[in-house]
């Protein structure tokens, strides 16, 4: 056993190396090409009118929402309220919405919480428990039940970066170099998940320039944590001259 180890070690990092360098260029012609079918694809109008199961843990919230999703065409809306943490409200949410509409055909599940703040910040660690491998456990569940479900059902991974949203502004303030960085308002946000569903896309990464930064992680990932350690450096400099300033 141990001469395999060794042998698929000194083995497969050349053959790999020519097989990445085989399939890349016939793999790039292919996504220039979607791509390029993507920006002349029609435009097509946001007001499909679908059938909406609205829900959240706050029922109040989903009142306008609701309003508003008639006004653009919607012939049905209804709002639940449901804690999407816990399964028995996951189980009577879509319950309730098979046995109104009679079915379900999408499912936007974009239910998330964060904390903005370092590791020497947290005074009780059972606090974050919730948040522990939350979108990576998520990312890596629905890919592999893609892989597992095949054509059967459509899955689009979204990974949006800086969103105009509550929970983004709160970053923001919380750590103010991040001021420099542009957000994406939750409409475009919306917009382009709706246009990414159904064209069947794997993944949705938006703003889409967020992705130049993925080989430079892949391929120089020192060089990438050098860079994250300088800009939370740069940071915490920013925030603590901020409140200095504030108690003068």
């Amino acid at each position: 056993m141990a001469a395999i180890q060794k042998l698929l070690n000194i083995a497969l990092h050349p053959l790999s190396l020519v097989l990445l360098s085989s399939f890349m260029i016939p793999f790039l012609i292919f996504k220039v090409f979607i791509y390029v079918r993507n920006l002349f694809q029609t435009d097509e109008n946001g007001r499909r009118g679908a059938v909406l199961s609205l829900v959240d843990i706050r029922e109040d919230n989903l009142v306008v929402v609701a309003e508003k999703a008639r006004s653009l065409g919607s012939p049905d809306v209804i709002i639940i309220a449901a804690d999407v943490s816990k399964l028995q409200d996951c189980r009577r949410f879509v319950d309730q919405t098979v046995n109104h509409f009679g079915r379900l055909d999408c499912l936007v599940n974009n239910a998330g919480i964060g904390k903005p703040s370092g590791f020497k910040d947290w005074s009780n660690a059972s606090e974050f428990t919730p948040m522990m491998a939350s979108k990576a456990a998520a990312i890596n569940y629905f890919e592999t039940l893609r892989m597992e479900l095949g054509r059967a059902i459509s899955i689009t991974i979204v990974t949006p970066g800086l969103i105009n949203t509550d929970l983004g502004l709160t970053v923001v303030k919380e750590e103010r170099i991040m001021e420099i960085i542009p957000l994406l308002s939750a409409s475009e946000l919306a917009e382009s998940i709706v246009k990414s569903a159904c064209r069947g896309d794997m993944y949705l990464t938006e703003p889409s320039w967020v992705k130049v930064l993925f080989p430079f992680k892949l391929l120089y990932p020192q060089l990438v944590d050098s860079a994250v350690r300088s800009f939370i450096g740069l940071s915490r400099k920013i925030n603590n001259s901020a409140t200095e300033l504030k108690l003068e």
